[in-house]
């Protein structure tokens, strides 16, 4: 069964005061990318400074550079960024064997004939099921003798914000879904980004935040950043001398931030690859530096 097309050309979009809107996919209009209460969805930009927040931003890089791990055309031999699959109840369902099979969920996975699996070492894969309204995703997928294997599997229903279980991971380091933190190409035609966005430090603690359900650090060190932190550009940043793509992407920075999601090069943010997106233009977004970003003290946002 091939799969729906990935890069699509269009949202659909219900205004919403304070929080972003369900935001839809064009090859899957029925289904939110999760309720527009979910963390992703919610802004942030009117939410406090955290206490520690000069730490905690020192530690990641004050004078490293914002970079798009994100684009269009090849790098190193692969497509910029990490892609995605759309399917439907007809994809068959696979079995797929688990390194961490105890934090995994062990069910069927729809994975098409020509999957798109992410370029390099993680060798991510998010499939969009449009007919379930359910996400699902693997980490280190391969494929070996007709089988499949990965790392770790994950599946949330898009309809709800309910979490993996405290301690779990996903096909992310820090237990979340990593395609509602996608910068997508068809998001920025439309003219904005409204959720937050994915974030990697190399260094972090061993330690979790909400909505983040595990950590990948040995180290205790306060300094460090827990997996889940939620930072933003600060409201000073001037965005206006940037060209349309990377203003897009800073301006969703300012109002959603971006979450600490795995271990990477720091300030790294993460979209999924298109050939609408102009690197050029997205390179200028190494102009912003660590400096620039705040840590929001983002606990308003857990349901008490």
């Amino acid at each position: 069964m091939r799969a729906v097309p990935v890069f699509a050309t269009a949202l659909l979009v219900a205004a919403l005061s304070g929080s972003a809107a369900a935001l839809r996919l064009p090859a899957a209009p029925r289904c939110p990318v999760f309720p527009s209460s979910n963390p992703w969805n919610r802004r942030v930009d009117k939410l406090p400074v955290a206490t520690n927040s000069a730490t905690l931003i020192r530690s990641i890089g004050l004078d490293t550079g914002l970079h798009s791990d994100f684009g269009s055309g090849v790098w190193d031999g692969g497509p910029i960024g990490i892609p995605f699959d759309v399917v439907t109840r007809k994809t068959p369902r696979a079995k797929v064997s688990f390194e961490y099979a105890d934090e995994s969920d062990r069910v069927g996975y729809p994975i098409p004939k020509r999957i798109h699996v992410e370029y390099g070492s993680d060798h991510h894969a998010l499939l969009v099921d449009r007919d379930a309204c359910r996400l699902y995703e693997l980490g280190g997928l391969t494929r070996s003798g007709g089988s499949w294997h990965a790392w770790s599997g994950a599946t949330w229903s898009l309809r709800s914000n309910r979490l993996r279980p405290a301690t779990w991971t996903s096909a992310d380091a820090a237990g979340l879904p990593i395609f509602p933190g996608l910068a997508r190409w068809d998001e920025a035609k439309r003219g904005a980004i409204d959720h937050a966005l994915r974030f990697t430090a190399a260094r972090t603690r061993r330690a979790f935040v909400y909505p983040a359900r595990h950590y990948a650090s040995s180290s205790n060190d306060p300094s460090l950043p827990p997996m889940g932190l939620r930072v933003r550009l600060k409201a000073s940043f001037d965005v206006r001398p940037f060209p349309r793509q990377a203003r897009i992407v800073l301006v969703a920075l300012k109002r959603y931030g971006m979450l600490l999601a795995d271990n990477g090069s720091n300030w790294y943010i993460s979209g999924a690859p298109s050939p609408g997106w102009s690197n050029d233009q997205l390179h200028t977004l190494g102009r912003v530096k660590g400096s620039d970003f705040e840590v929001v003290d983002a606990s308003s946002l857990r349901p008490r």
